[in-house]
């Protein structure tokens, strides 16, 4: 049967919208601490300020017990997508500039797609692919405009691995928030990820001791909104829609990058990277277009604290 895409609720799309400005802001903001704060403290401080945040907002929503399988998936995630996705970023902005970290990156929604049309049963619907590919050719353009003959290759494996546990963290997301709250799933997942970055602890404690304060309020920045703010919106929209037609909307978050870069790092785009960004735009309107699709319903709202 064939159906066209499901229109979205506007808070599915208000959803979207904030969780790509919010992580936008995020490279460049982990760009302007990374001087004063190390990789993993930066991760841990921001992971803890996140669970603090999350686990105030879910203590007036209520628990739901995961089963089994439910505590493996937020495993996966926490440890991949919180945990090791952090470290690798920051360590990867301590080579690349905030531009180019956030294209590299962009291959994630790539292996996204794959991976839920092989593991999700999401498939592979002829707009998706077209517009998959059509963006991914615009963050190429984004990369040639942008990189340099120093290109760190460090930095780019470190991104490779940042864009890999991110596209598996979302898939194990997926089948999470079916039954689980977006919140619930983000808080666990963000506590998890907080735990495995425990062993820089000390060194937390240390660049705090010497950090100046704009840069301990950039580290609660990103725990509050690219965090525990856009971790939920995220998990929110991944409810609602196809983890790989979502994974496509982050192509938008590269050419953001660069105009934030521009507007508070000075470094000015050039015209190449600018046709880039329009390219990826083009990318994401056509992953929307209509095809054969099976309507994701939105999940049920959780019953308060359900016993094991």
């Amino acid at each position: 049967m064939r159906t066209s895409a499901p229109v979205l609720e506007g808070r599915t799309v208000l959803a979207v919208v904030v969780t790509v400005l919010a992580w936008a802001s995020a490279f460049v903001a982990i760009r302007g601490v990374g001087e004063d704060l190390s990789p993993g403290a930066l991760a841990l401080g921001r992971l803890l300020v996140g669970s603090a945040v999350l686990a105030a907002l879910l203590a007036r929503r209520g628990w739901v017990t995961p089963d089994r399988r439910e505590w493996t998936l937020l495993a996966v995630c926490g440890i991949g997508w919180f945990g090791i996705y952090n470290l690798a970023l920051n360590a990867a902005e301590q080579h690349l500039d905030a531009g180019t970290t956030a294209m590299l990156v962009n291959i994630g929604p790539i292996l996204i797609a794959v991976l839920a049309g092989l593991l999700l049963g999401e498939g592979f619907p002829r707009w998706l692919v077209v517009g998959v590919a059509v963006a991914f050719v615009g963050v190429l353009l984004i990369g040639a405009a942008t990189r340099s003959a120093d290109l760190d290759l460090l930095g780019v494996l470190l991104c490779v691995v940042a864009a890999v546990t991110y596209a598996i963290g979302v898939v194990a997301q997926k089948p999470l928030v079916r039954r689980l709250s977006a919140l619930q799933v983000t808080f666990t997942a963000c506590a998890i990820g907080a735990l495995c970055c425990l062993p820089w602890a000390g060194a937390l404690v240390s660049d705090l001791g010497t950090a100046p304060a704009g840069s301990v309020a950039g580290m609660v920045y990103l725990g509050v909104v690219p965090t525990a703010l856009a971790f939920s919106t995220w998990a929110y929209a991944l409810s609602r829609m196809d983890a790989g037609r979502l994974g496509v909307t982050t192509y938008l978050v590269p050419p953001l990058v660069i105009l934030l870069g521009w507007l508070f790092l000075d470094e000015v785009p050039p015209a190449l990277a600018v046709v880039g960004g329009a390219v990826c735009l083009a990318g994401v309107a056509l992953s929307r277009r209509g095809g054969r699709r099976r309507v994701t319903a939105p999940a049920p709202e959780p019953e308060p604290l359900v016993a094991g």
